[in-house]
């Protein structure tokens, strides 16, 4: 409902077909949630998912555009072996492969508070990364691998896990335009 105004016996509304109004703003509501998933460690990942989950269940459409160290959660941790030149291999060699080898970004101390964390997770009955990712796939969270910054990480698409989409800025930017918020995780 945009307005309603009555003239003598004549009330004329107004509406607007395609989404929800904010209470005093003409402006439709998107249902649509995006974000940038910039990094690659594990206590941001875990707050990525579960605000894509979050929306999901709110029903909003949501986007996850994994860029640079963020591909690093979309990486196989046994990837196939793909020919490679010397700095691709190296980048490979130096970045964690896969969801249970990323560490916290404060308190690592050497694998010990990622270990920690994973325990408590387990003991409060938290969900773990690889879980919330699945239920992001289930739901239908749609997730998209930046094609330039696999160019210049050496990844190949061998090396990432199935059911994700490639795209490049544009992908991003055309998802963006269209949602209420986007979020840079």
């Amino acid at each position: 409902m945009v307005d309603i105004r009555s003239a003598g016996a004549v009330v004329t509304a107004r509406i607007r077909k395609g989404g929800a109004v904010v209470a005093g703003s003409p402006e439709p509501v998107a249902r649509k949630q995006s974000m940038v998933v910039f990094s690659g460690d594990l206590d941001k990942a875990l707050a990525a998912f579960v605000i894509a989950n979050g929306a999901r269940a709110m029903g909003m459409e949501v986007t996850m555009f994994f860029t640079f160290w963020g591909l690093n959660i979309l990486r196989k941790a046994q990837a196939p072996a793909v020919s490679k030149g010397l700095l691709d291999r190296m980048f490979g060699l130096m970045m964690p492969r896969g969801v249970q080898a990323l560490k916290l970004s404060n308190l690592n101390m050497l694998g010990m508070g990622t270990a920690m964390m994973k325990h408590v997770m387990r003991s409060k009955n938290v969900e773990s990364l690889p879980a919330l990712m699945e239920q992001a796939r289930q739901s239908g969270v749609r997730m998209v691998a930046c094609t330039m910054s696999m160019d210049v990480m050496g990844l190949k698409r061998e090396e990432l896990l199935d059911g994700l989409e490639l795209g490049g800025v544009g992908t991003f930017i055309g998802e963006s335009a269209e949602s209420r918020a986007t979020l840079f995780i």
